[in-house]
């Protein structure tokens, strides 16, 4: 079996400075490969060199909305360059996120646009965070048409509803942990309706850890268990679900087999 993480955080602090351990235990659970997503000018930049450092990994560099506030012409300029790296697979992780607050929210937007627009003029997929936010982020992606380069809707949250217009949109679904909650009854909907061709998984570690670790940090082998929690809904096997959400993966991101 062979399983990628398609969105997780091996630059937070709480993997930073061990990540040959966490690579080894998610290999165990047959999590081979990862996307390493960035959200400012350090994160960005240490998922880079994860990616640079070792092979199974990838990375994806943006701004995310919490942190959109700082984001200005020099971060631009910056981003741009790192989005030429060949590791660098992805625009993200961006998007909008109405709970936390922690940036205006028509800076989020207005940022959000602006990087979406130069996803589309780099014909690079994005990687979408939404939180509290469907109506806005519906939109903003349906006035930049993205069908084109495509993308994902990060740790997918939302109801079949949500599910179809955004599917309507281009976009791949990816589900996290808590995809095995055992209340979170839209998006276990969800799961069952995604066509398989738009399926991903992900940890988002270290957050959202899924059952039967819920409750402790999450960590990117931990991806197995997603994998699991998605084959049940959708009543098939771990390792149909596997093969379908890796080759997805690598498809989006333009990624080799190795």
């Amino acid at each position: 079996m062979r399983i990628f993480d398609s969105h997780t955080h091996l630059n937070d602090e709480a993997f930073i400075n061990d990540v040959p351990k966490y690579l080894a235990q998610a290999k165990a659970l047959d999590v081979v490969r990862m996307a390493i997503v960035g959200s400012n000018t350090q994160l960005n930049a240490d998922a880079i060199k994860l990616a640079e450092t070792y092979p199974e990994l990838v990375a994806i560099v943006g701004w995310h909305p919490e942190d959109s506030k700082n984001y200005d012409a020099a971060a631009e300029k910056l981003l741009i360059a790192q989005l030429q790296k060949p590791k660098v697979v992805a625009l993200g992780e961006i998007g909008l996120d109405y709970h936390w607050d922690t940036s205006p929210r028509e800076t989020q937007r207005k940022i959000f646009a602006r990087q979406v627009a130069i996803a589309k003029d780099m014909q690079l997929p994005i990687s979408v965070h939404n939180r509290d936010a469907f109506e806005d982020t519906y939109k903003i992606l349906k006035a930049a048409d993205i069908r084109d380069t495509g993308g994902v809707m990060h740790s997918f949250n939302g109801d079949p509803e949500w599910l179809k217009r955004f599917l309507d949109l281009g976009m791949h679904i990816s589900y996290s942990g808590v995809a095995s909650f055992k209340h979170a009854d839209d998006v276990h909907e969800s799961v069952k309706q995604t066509p398989a061709e738009s399926l991903l998984v992900e940890t988002d570690a270290p957050y959202l850890t899924p059952e039967p670790y819920r409750g402790k940090q999450n960590e990117p082998g931990f991806t197995r268990y997603v994998v699991e929690a998605v084959a049940r809904l959708r009543e098939t096997t771990p390792d149909e679900i596997a093969a379908q959400t890796t080759q997805n993966a690598e498809d989006l991101f333009k990624i080799e087999e190795d």
